[in-house]
């Protein structure tokens, strides 16, 4: 298991580029919607956190749960088997949100991880604070419940793919879905979200067929 050896944690309050990821925070998909006096108030909640490639913001199978709003870099879902067999469930970047908010409502541990793809700054709070948050805002709270629906969708969506569309179709329907992270995210980590080894990626690429 990995482990959490990110930087300091630093409340958006204290932080010395506060201004910079105000805006950023402006720009989350999630956010974009509040008004500045729901953003400031979430604001005051808020603890950025810094990470390298390869560190967990969340371990499977825990119950101290967090939402995350992702300012730069790219994370990704993934999930463990016993015999330590990964499956990566879904990526996010820029603008995006991580959360393990279904899990919390079904007081169930963590289904999956949460680990930074590539260097990643992060936006975050505790889910009994978001959902008290949320609670005070109920119009966010629905739009907020749509969009966990929404990527749950999208993960069954990838899931079934794996197992109808051939290693082409499965690449080329990735880049017809996310062609602005296809030549940010290391071969090694897109190959396995396709359920394909590195050389197969490769291979494809060579003979033309992506």
């Amino acid at each position: 298991m990995g482990l959490n050896v990110f930087g300091p944690m630093i409340a958006l309050a204290q932080h010395p580029e506060r201004d910079i990821i105000r805006l950023q925070l402006r720009q989350n998909d999630m956010l974009k919607t509040m008004s500045d006096a729901e953003r400031d108030e979430l604001a005051r909640l808020l603890v950025i956190v810094d990470c390298a490639k390869g560190e967990y913001l969340l371990h499977q199978g825990v119950h101290a749960m967090e939402q995350y709003f992702l300012l730069e870099g790219i994370l990704k879902r993934v999930v463990s088997s016993a015999d330590a067999k990964e499956m990566i469930l879904r990526f996010t970047d820029e603008r995006g949100i991580e959360t393990s908010y279904a899990a919390w409502r079904l007081n169930t541990p963590t289904p999956y991880a949460i680990v930074s793809v590539t260097k990643a700054r992060v936006a975050k709070l505790s889910m009994p604070h978001w959902v008290e948050f949320m609670d005070r805002h109920p119009r966010f709270k629905v739009e907020f419940e749509y969009e966990v629906m929404r990527l749950m969708s999208e993960i069954m969506a990838h899931t079934i793919t794996l197992h109808l569309l051939d290693a082409p179709g499965r690449v080329h329907r990735f880049m017809r879905k996310h062609a602005d992270l296809a030549e940010r995210i290391p071969k090694k980590e897109l190959a396995a979200y396709l359920n394909l080894s590195a050389e197969t990626l490769s291979r494809l690429k060579q003979r033309g067929k992506i």
